[in-house]
């Protein structure tokens, strides 16, 4: 089958999606249209759309997906470029000596001759997996992530891109110690200026502090200050393992606690992603809340290296605004899928073992995650991250069959489909990706 490879051109297929306004909204027999400049302009039944454009079948080329399903492109959250053919390797390490014996000599690694080798396959193999926007780590050298940067603006994908700073605990063996803090700002600024905004806003930029035990006090807040100045995001990791939050403790005693760390740094607010945050004080909880500032949850990455489980259900029920993140290495694979299913695994095992009566999410709110909250989080619900009229048309085209438990087996009901969707996520059930209506190379 030829799928369309820019818009404008329209789709018949299933079509299943969260809405803005809440709830979600599925179409046994559905239309998707995307216009020329890459926004959806109808979703609707097949029949009524039909009729109520009275279009002219001869006149207008409308490809048949069906059985496949419409959905919206998977957002995620928090992924480390560098790592990824690290995928798998270090279970049973905790997270420091993982990250000293595989992280950071992979990531001293990552050059642009390494950038420029790994990034299309690995941008490939996020289309494969259906993410059509990622917000993601580099490493330390700016010369990998302009390369970073020129293979997503080649390949398509909608990137939130950042250099990883660490002037503290770092790999960076090419400068003295005291010149890194001013050096690392000044080259995060350039890499800013160059990509922040690119192609009309499909490529951003957030400074990267990585984590607390990483970066001085000055670096934290002159990034945060930066991020501010140039209306750039800010990211990095909060307590992920306990004992880096021991680590922390030790490093700034002046703090109340991990967050406060940052929030002393000037650091949170809207768009502010906070990876982890696995183990919340109730204070920390709400100051998150308070101040607008967004979680990126990583379920598996959490289990892999041991590192705790979130207790999601409180955090949304106090109001965090929460997406999904695959975290490789720390996760096992770039499928968003895995998130889905494996947070509702430890959910479920919470409310068991844990004792937590929280009501479970359903199949439905864990798409909602990966795909609206994800956008949510990034600023963006009002662009992607659902399938409605005026947003830009960011979604996937997936084959229900590749999920059934048997050939034949198939189902109408949207909480099955989205179900099987996760529960029985097959590495080829997503046929086709698009960002802005332009397919995305797989």
């Amino acid at each position: 089958m030829e799928l369309p490879l820019r818009p404008p051109f329209v789709l018949r297929a299933r079509v299943l999606t969260p809405l803005a306004a809440g709830g979600t909204r599925y179409e046994s027999d559905g239309v998707l249209a995307v216009d020329p400049a890459g926004r959806i302009s109808a979703v609707d039944a097949y029949d009524r759309w039909l009729a109520g454009h009275k279009v002219d079948p001869q006149a207008v080329t409308v490809l048949d997906l069906r059985p496949w399903l419409l959905m919206p492109g998977l957002v995620d959250l928090h992924v480390h470029l560098p790592q990824v053919p690290a995928a798998g390797l270090g279970a049973g390490l905790d997270l420091m000596t993982w990250l000293d014996r595989y992280i950071f000599p992979l990531e001293r690694s990552f050059d642009e001759a390494a950038a420029d080798r790994l990034m299309p396959q690995i941008l490939r193999a996020m289309a494969r997996a259906g993410t059509t926007t990622m917000l993601a780590y580099g490493a330390i050298w700016p010369d990998s992530l302009h390369a970073a940067f020129r293979a997503a603006e080649a390949h398509g994908i909608r990137a939130v891109i950042g250099k990883v700073m660490m002037d503290e605990l770092t790999y960076d063996e090419r400068l003295p110690r005291e010149r890194i803090l001013d050096v690392s700002l000044r080259q995060s600024a350039e890499l800013c200026e160059r990509w922040h905004g690119a192609d009309e806003g499909r490529l951003r930029y957030a400074f990267t502090p990585r984590f607390a035990v990483s970066c001085s006090t000055e670096m934290l807040h002159e990034s945060a200050s930066l991020a501010r100045h140039y209306g750039a995001y800010w990211q990095t990791h909060l307590s992920e393992d306990r004992g880096e939050i021991a680590e922390v403790a030790r490093r700034f005693p002046e703090a109340l606690d991990y967050l406060d760390v940052y929030d002393r740094a000037g650091a949170l607010g809207e768009r502010t992603i906070l990876a982890h945050a696995v183990h919340l004080s109730h204070r920390e909880l709400e100051r998150i809340v308070e101040s607008g500032s967004r979680v990126a949850h990583c379920p598996a990455s959490n289990l892999f290296l041991a590192s705790g489980v979130m207790p999601l259900a409180r955090y949304l029920e106090a109001g965090a605004v929460v997406g999904l993140g695959s975290d490789v290495a720390g996760g096992p694979d770039l499928s968003m899928v895995t998130q889905m299913r494996v947070g509702a695994y430890v959910q479920n095992a919470l409310r068991t073992v844990g004792d937590d009566r929280r009501a479970i999410l359903d199949p439905l709110s864990w798409l909602r995650l990966g795909t609206l909250e994800g956008a949510r989080a990034l600023g963006m619900c009002e662009t992607i991250g659902s399938l409605e009229e005026g947003k830009e048309a960011d979604l996937i085209a997936v084959d229900p069959a590749r999920t059934a438990p048997l050939p034949g087996i198939d189902s109408d009901d949207p909480a099955e489909i989205a179900s099987r969707f996760i529960f029985r996520g097959h590495p080829e059930m997503v046929q086709a990706a698009w960002v802005r209506g332009r397919l995305l190379g797989r």
